[in-house]
């Protein structure tokens, strides 16, 4: 678990994320000067989608992540824990299957989905290995996970300047774009306190998944963990 999470409950985070719905895509893509889209976009890449496929997007937020699974015609089940993101994503989105859900007792049957992933939420779950647990559990044998997730910096005079823009910069960006800029103070602890690219590799292994590979993106700063279910 991260430093951040053991100091909020589950009620606190879905709180906090409920308070930013609103405005979360936007201060997003400002935070990241426009880098999330082409994330989310490697995301759909790995992934693949296949017509007919049902995938599971959990802490879908807003849906922004989903629709373009959809877009690609599966069958695509947008969850999240905060019933703030649901709302506002429902708005937007009106024709995905939103669906309320806790990542460690994933409201869905054993074998479900062809394929699962997650983006930058991961980490704000109070027990990732059980939420990793849960995601190999709905999906089918020989199906395939993607987790997006902030990492470390490969490059050394990098990750200095990305930590202090996380610290330093961060929060008054944060706080003349978003709903509640204190929030981002924590989403930057808790990105701070999260395991490098090959602890996560690791925790997908423990979790039961297969062989784990993974690509830096931003040089690191988000990684994209993939691996089948044996």
């Amino acid at each position: 678990m991260s430093r951040a999470s053991l100091e909020k409950q589950p009620h606190e985070v879905a709180a906090m994320f409920d308070q930013v719905a609103k405005r979360y895509d936007l201060t997003n893509d400002v935070l990241s000067l426009g880098q999330d889209r082409r994330w989310r976009s490697r995301v759909v890449e790995l992934v693949d989608p296949k017509p007919g496929e049902r995938i599971l997007d959990l802490a879908a937020g807003t849906g922004t992540s989903s629709k373009p699974f959809a877009d690609a015609g599966a069958e695509v089940v947008p969850c999240d824990f905060s019933l703030g993101m649901l709302e506002v994503g429902k708005q937007q989105q009106p024709a995905l299957p939103f669906v309320a859900g806790d990542g460690m007792r994933l409201p869905f049957a054993d074998d479900s989905f062809d394929a699962v992933t997650i983006s930058f939420g991961l980490r704000n779950v109070q027990d990732p290995l059980e939420a990793l647990r849960e995601l190999r559990r709905v999906t089918r044998r020989g199906g395939r996970v993607v987790v997006c997730e902030f990492s470390r910096p490969t490059w050394a005079p990098f990750a200095t300047i990305y930590s202090n823009y996380l610290m330093r910069a961060l929060p008054p960006v944060a706080r003349a774009v978003s709903s509640n800029p204190d929030s981002y103070v924590y989403l930057a602890e808790s990105i701070q306190a999260w395991p490098d690219q090959r602890g996560l590799a690791l925790r997908m292994v423990e979790a039961g998944w297969g062989r784990v590979d993974w690509v830096n993106l931003s040089g690191g700063i988000v990684a994209l963990h993939r691996s089948v279910k044996p």
